[in-house]
């Protein structure tokens, strides 16, 4: 029986996978909402490939269940893959084929399949449809892979790196075109190693280290939950932060240049600190860059998170 509307896209539960005396992934549990960009994220060896490789049907659970559109993914996997795009970090396509007619391939495996010509267009690859796939660079490899996961028009779809060597234009054309999927109630769960990606994409995350989740949430949940006690401001660099501590009621040292025009204060972001820190700058005709109180970067949350689990 199909699943629901209201049943997860995805759902893993207690997952377990080991080679030998590895655990890849040990006891691993979450659900991906229909419709939900989720990121699977975690340092090199964290069981991120093994998870997706079972959710994709490559790979037997030991222990445990994972569902796809309620389905098993081994079990029913003649039912599951035309609705699921996968994309892989490289390799996996024909390499001597063009571009076009490697979409034309693909499109030819389903029964409804999305447009090859208008795809092309899509990922922006139409000025390289006469190249063979071995010779595109990188970034374009990618942006065909993006494609080939997406002919189908799939339930679910898969990525992995996605965003992996593209230039900037590339990459902003791929982010979108996540969003549109998401906006189509297509379900993504991706796996990337650019946490400012994961910020911009995701509506949850999952942090995974050692086989096991460490933390989940959405990005503003758990970069808000984990709160430094500091101000970092950018501004014209080499400024006497001597003077800037004393103004701000600290002790020396309690004001450093991180880096060159970068700075940090090495207390609690009040807003009386924060007003007699502008009120410096003013006062010293120095122009404010940029500035922030309290709050993390998700990448400086998933640092602090796999260096508390390694340790």
């Amino acid at each position: 029986m199909p699943a629901a509307d209201s049943d997860p896209a995805i759902s893993v539960a207690g997952l377990e996978k080991h080679y030998g005396d590895v655990h890849a992934v040990d006891g691993l549990s979450f659900d991906v909402a229909r419709g939900e960009v989720f990121g699977l994220l975690g340092p090199n060896g964290a069981g991120k490939t093994t998870t997706v490789e079972t959710l994709e049907g490559y790979r037997t659970p030991d222990r445990g269940t994972v569902r796809v559109l309620g389905l098993d993914p081994v079990q029913d996997a003649a039912a599951l893959r035309p609705r699921i795009g996968v994309m892989l970090q490289e390799g996996g396509m024909y390499p001597g084929l063009k571009p076009l007619e490697l979409l034309r391939l693909f499109a030819s495996y389903y029964d409804d399949p999305e447009s090859p010509d208008g795809l092309l267009d899509t990922v922006g690859l139409r000025d390289a449809r006469g190249t063979s796939v071995r010779r595109l660079s990188g970034g374009q490899q990618q942006r065909l892979s993006l494609a080939c996961a997406l002919i189908g028009r799939p339930d679910v779809v898969f990525l992995d790196e996605p965003t992996a060597g593209m230039d900037p234009h590339a990459r902003a054309t791929t982010w979108q075109l996540v969003r549109d999927l998401r906006d189509r109630n297509v379900t993504v769960l991706l796996t990337t190693h650019a946490m400012d990606e994961a910020e911009q994409l995701c509506d949850r995350v999952a942090i995974v280290t050692g086989g096991k989740l460490a933390a989940l949430g959405s990005p503003s949940e758990l970069t808000q939950h984990a709160v430094a006690d500091e101000i970092w401001f950018a501004a014209t660099p080499g400024l006497d932060v001597a003077a800037i501590a004393g103004a701000l009621g600290l002790p020396p040292g309690g004001v450093v240049e991180d880096r060159a025009g970068e700075y940090v204060v090495r207390a609690a972001g009040t807003p009386g600190r924060i007003a007699d820190l502008a009120c410096f700058l003013r006062d010293a005709d120095v122009t404010l860059a940029a500035l922030q109180a309290g709050r993390r970067s998700l990448e400086e949350v998933f640092l602090q998170i796999t260096a508390e689990q390694a340790r």
